[in-house]
């Protein structure tokens, strides 16, 4: 087939369109025309499909990205300006979050996700910070609770009120404090109740128990430089960093040791960023020597080469990758770019096949990925963002067109739920499990929030319904008391009770409170243990003489 009779193919203008991709990805959208009319032209088009046989077949293939109306954007918002290569949103079936400019500290806007229009600059926000915030991320396990990291080196844990905020909220549920520079990356353990990962400016990975505020693991020797992502596997026993050395870590966070090394990744300097993916791959976004923005697929038994390499384009925005384990899709949004790509991860070689590319005239400052909860099954939306501008958060939902209204179980397989699948104590002992799954059919409800007012100290979430070692006070025993001995009077009765029910609510916090401390000496004691079995190891092989 010479080259002089190849025609470049415009018949299909929709989608043949400059990419910036290797031809190999491309040919996953192009569909060879019927040339019937030509027999001695050969397009471009017919070139690459005999080249690949046949088409590639996936539901995926017609994923279509649409914004919503100017009426349902969040108008009038002040996204924060600061300097750090975040999403700078979150959002869950309740609540969308936006860290925004502040003056004198750090804040960041908590709004019911159902909300649309302006919004007042009288909005209560969540503003305990002494500095600006750098992520917000809302924790798996309850609607109603979020991280923040920020430059004042310190985490703050909040419990958001069902139906958001009346007032300013200033006075956070935790703070934990292990940093020593600015914290910017936040990761809740993705199936064991009340776990947080930080990562800050100082190099420190920090594991913390926020049911207790207790740091629970600290890794300050893994990384000799700045640390750019961190992402858990899917059962929360390890997790992949990347770091400013360029290198790629698999670590093993109970143990404190790096069970895998890639030098140069990717070898630009620019950042580079990586997610785990359901089947144990590593995905990771970068840049070549060159400057070119590559995305790569790592298999964790052999990071010695990557499965596969791509080229996208020259931009110099850090790409962000969004990872949806139901449908192995991976949608890479750059802060400064107009555009939303997104991909399939398969077991067929090329093993990341471009599916298409959103694209707009204005550029976003970060982007908010909701979880698989909160879509609506109802139109076949199977992911949605909150693309944000420079005074706007604008919602882009991600369509699979279908003509049927019934509810598309191939597209929505059972995904996370609210339900832990561990407890704390569980996963610091060794534990490990995948997320409890739930199912959307039919649409899926928020429940209400698991706690209503904190007291004693900080439970986040409530232990005592899932723990088969809690412990109930009886609802009322003075009560019996009163009954018992037969008082004649109803209105000594009366006081005698409502003094038995004040002494029988402060018996309660107290008993709390001995539980709380019990639950944190516990991991601490698992943590300890863990530590001197580390050195007691690192010891035998000194004496071996293995170091």
């Amino acid at each position: 087939m010479s080259s002089e009779n190849t025609q470049p193919c415009v018949c299909s203008p929709t989608r043949w369109i400059n990419l910036s991709v290797p031809a190999e990805i491309a040919l996953d959208i192009i569909v060879p025309p019927d040339h019937a009319e030509n027999p001695g032209i050969t397009t471009q088009c017919e070139v690459m499909s005999f080249r690949r046989g046949v088409v590639r077949q996936s539901k995926f293939r017609h994923v279509f990205a649409q914004a919503w109306k100017a009426e349902h954007c969040l108008d009038d918002v002040r996204v924060s300006r600061v300097t750090w290569d975040g999403p700078l949103c979150a959002a869950n079936p309740k609540f969308i979050a936006v860290v925004i400019e502040a003056g004198g500290g750090g804040a960041f806007l908590v709004l019911p996700l159902a909300k649309s229009g302006r919004v007042d600059q009288n909005t209560p926000t969540v503003c305990g910070h002494a500095a600006p915030v750098l992520d917000v991320q809302w924790c798996p396990h309850d609607d109603n609770v979020i991280a923040s990291a920020s430059e004042d080196c310190t985490v703050k844990i909040w419990q958001i009120p069902d139906g958001g905020l009346t007032s300013p909220m200033s006075e956070a549920v935790v703070t934990l404090e292990g940093h020593s520079k600015r914290v910017g990356i936040l990761a809740w353990h993705p199936s064991a109740l009340n776990i947080l990962l930080t990562a800050g400016c100082d190099n420190v990975l920090c594991v913390w128990d926020v049911g207790t505020g207790e740091l629970v693991y600290q890794l300050s020797d893994t990384h000799p430089d700045l640390i750019y992502s961190v992402s858990w596997n899917r059962e929360g026993s390890v997790l992949c960093t990347t770091c400013k050395d360029k290198a790629l870590r698999v670590i093993d966070p109970r143990r404190g040791t790096v069970l895998k090394v890639r030098e140069k990744a990717h070898e630009g300097s620019r950042p580079m960023r990586a997610v785990f993916l359901s089947d144990g791959k590593i995905l990771t976004t970068g840049f070549s020597r060159m400057s070119e923005r590559q995305l790569a697929l790592w298999d964790t038994r052999d990071l010695s080469e990557p499965m596969v390499t791509q080229e996208m384009d020259t931009s110099n925005g850090v790409l962000l990758p969004f990872y949806d384990p139901d449908t192995n899709m991976v949608y890479l949004c750059g802060k400064g770019d107009c555009t939303i790509r997104y991909f399939e991860v398969t077991d067929e070689s090329p093993y990341v096949h471009f599916l298409s590319l959103y694209s707009s005239k204005e550029p976003q400052r970060g982007a908010g990925f909701l979880s698989k909860r909160g879509v609506d099954v109802n139109k076949c939306e199977i992911a949605r963002f909150y693309k944000l501008h420079e005074r706007k958060v604008e919602p882009i939902s991600m369509t699979v067109p279908r003509k049927s209204d019934l509810f598309q179980g191939d597209l929505y397989p059972d995904t996370a739920g609210l339900e832990p699948a561990l407890l704390a104590e569980d996963w610091i002992a060794g534990q490990d499990s995948p997320p409890a799954l739930v199912s959307l059919s039919g649409g899926y409800t928020a429940p209400p929030s698991k706690c209503g007012t904190l007291r004693g100290r900080p439970k986040l979430l409530s232990q005592t319904n899932t723990s088969p070692t809690s412990t109930t006070a009886p609802a009322n025993p003075m009560a019996v008391e009163v009954e018992s001995e037969g008082l004649g009077h109803g209105q000594g009765r009366s006081v005698d009770v409502d003094g038995g029910i004040e002494r029988v609510k402060k018996e309660e916090d107290h008993l709390s409170d001995i539980l709380t401390e019990i639950r944190a000496l516990r991991a601490l004691v698992l943590a300890q243990g863990h530590r001197i079995d580390v050195l007691e190891r690192q010891l035998a092989r000194i004496e071996d003489g293995e170091v």
